[in-house]
């Protein structure tokens, strides 16, 4: 199921500010390289990721979910000076994928990939982070949300990636065991009192969080 419709997702990206030669050449490589490109953020998403952050004002970036680091490099290029990300990734290959085009970036000094299972590396991490971005396995979603709420600094955004999961949330069997988890997530976080949330229809799904005043 198209979340949006495409030809207005497409005019979306064309009224929106250009991602940049690095960006580009990195999705390119991304598709022609690697399983399952559509994980992806793409250059709306990017975009809009790197508007959050400079939004938030923060200096502090979490990411859970490297993946080919077009989200890494689409937000790096909204921090200040001195500001840094540190972006979580289990599998080897996408860490090396990443790191070979961030190295390529004017605001690579701003990014670290933590290599390992993202449960392990947030609990050895501390606060606060003024933006969490959390696109990883959606089984491990729920456990991510918490260490992200003990992590975030007053004032900041979670933000969570698919949480439309391609339409299959509207409960249309059979359901595989990602979509059953995406459903529950959804469901807990519009019931949490510790929060107000936002879900968007951009690409997947966007869902936004933060800590009620």
């Amino acid at each position: 199921m198209d979340i949006a419709n495409p030809e207005l997702e497409r005019y979306a990206t064309e009224h929106t500010s250009p991602e940049g030669d690095l960006l580009a050449e990195l999705a390119l490589a991304t598709s022609e390289s690697l399983d399952a490109p559509g994980m992806m953020v793409g250059p709306l998403e990017g975009t809009l990721l790197a508007m959050l952050v400079a939004a938030t004002g923060t200096t502090r970036v979490l990411e859970i979910g490297t993946f080919s680091g077009y989200s890494a490099l689409s937000m790096a290029q909204a921090l200040p000076e001195g500001g840094r990300i540190i972006t979580l990734e289990i599998s080897e290959r996408h860490a090396s994928f990443a790191q070979a085009y961030i190295d390529k970036s004017p605001h690579a000094g701003k990014i670290e990939i933590r290599l390992g299972p993202a449960s392990e590396s947030l609990s050895e991490l501390e606060g606060p982070f003024g933006f969490v971005f959390i696109d990883a396995d959606k089984g491990g979603y729920r456990d991510y949300y918490e260490h992200a709420l003990r992590l975030l600094g007053e004032g900041g955004i979670i933000c969570v990636d698919n949480t439309l999961w391609s339409g299959r949330v509207l409960g249309e069997s059979p359901l595989d065991a990602d979509s059953e988890a995406m459903m529950e997530f959804n469901d807990f976080v519009v019931r949490d009192e510790r929060v107000v949330c936002v879900q968007l229809t951009v690409r997947d799904g966007v869902t936004l969080i933060r800590k009620k005043q």
